[in-house]
């Protein structure tokens, strides 16, 4: 291949700005094709984005001859399905995190890939923003010495009758689409930034509850993680605190300093060293896929290493299903 001819299965909400319209942006990459259940949603994102192909059945996708790299952004229910059907097809897939709905079919989508040689990249694209390698760089670096411990306090207010009842909301806290609430859905993100920033883990527990009762999934979850390097990592996710006390913060220490910086929010990097604080304000993306998606491209043209393989991905899948493998009343 000299030309990655890209194929959206799943083109909403998340492919509108974040995703969609950098495959046209990205060196040797094109968007030609486009699927979504609802016909006149796949014909109108089509027009919108100026996407040659349309087509409201995935297969005909997967089946399209021009197309010759997949990228799945459907809910979480059917990134098995979907992966397991473009790598039968010899289509190298890029699928959006979660990677699935639990280990077990994490471990599938992994083994399938290996015994095809099929290329997998997981889209967890924080990995490549400059906000968070540098980040990974002043670690590496030991600008704060040896890391000692790393907090994630994540906390959102609790969402109303009326805003569970919009599609964007309702699939989320879904169980038997999402694989869990809305844990499932953000925490991907800071638990793949920690194995990013501190490599192999050596031990995970943790815990869930559903408090709120307003829905099927857990509302608050607690988790330690114990890296092989010996940093100790303990998070905590709520989802039904008052808006005012909403946070998103994470704090990691070391032996002569701290970095302290939000997931989610502003790109806001604060590192004190022999007490003196240093503050840098990122550039925001405005397509935050962008920077994965160049390293996706280059690693389907056999240019660049998988900048999220598998099994980097099946392991927050585990890490995730031991956060909640113990149920609170």
């Amino acid at each position: 291949m000299k030309k990655i001819n890209w194929g959206i299965i799943g083109c909403g909400d998340v492919t509108e700005v974040k995703s969609g319209p950098a495959f046209n942006k990205v060196k040797n990459s094109a968007l030609v094709a486009v699927m979504r259940r609802n016909t006149e949603k796949a014909k109108d994102y089509a027009r919108r984005h100026q996407v040659p192909k349309w087509y409201d059945d995935a297969a005909n996708l997967i089946g399209d001859p021009e197309v010759n790299a997949v990228y799945i952004a459907t809910p979480p229910s059917s990134h098995e399905e979907y992966t397991l059907a473009a790598i039968e097809a010899g289509k190298p897939v890029y699928v959006e995190k979660p990677m699935t709905v639990n280990f077990a079919s994490a471990i599938k989508m992994m083994n399938t890939a290996n015994e095809k040689k099929g290329k997998l990249v997981i889209a967890h694209y924080r990995r490549e923003q400059p906000y968070f390698k540098k980040i990974k760089q002043l670690l590496d670096e030991k600008f704060i010495g040896d890391i000692r411990f790393a907090r994630l306090d994540f906390y959102r207010k609790l969402l109303l009758q009326e805003e569970l009842e919009l599609p964007k909301n309702a699939w989320r806290v879904n169980t038997s689409i999402a694989g869990g609430g809305l844990f499932h859905d953000l925490a991907p993100h800071h638990l793949d930034l920690m194995y990013y920033f501190f490599g192999t883990v050596e031990n995970a527990s943790g815990f869930s509850t559903n408090q709120s009762q307003l829905y099927n999934a857990d509302d608050v979850v607690s988790g330690n993680i114990l890296f092989k390097n010996g940093v100790v990592c303990n998070g905590l996710w709520c989802f039904n605190v008052d808006g005012n006390n909403e946070k998103d913060s994470c704090e990691i220490a070391g032996s002569k300093g701290k970095i302290c910086f939000s997931v989610f929010g502003q790109q806001k990097l604060s590192v004190t060293k022999n007490s003196e604080t240093e503050i840098t304000i990122f550039k925001p993306l405005k397509h935050v896929q962008q920077p994965m998606i160049e390293k996706v491209v280059e690693y389907f043209l056999d240019e660049a290493p998988n900048p999220c393989n598998p099994e980097d991905g099946a392991e927050i899948m585990r890490l995730m299903d031991q956060f909640t493998a113990i149920k609170v009343l």
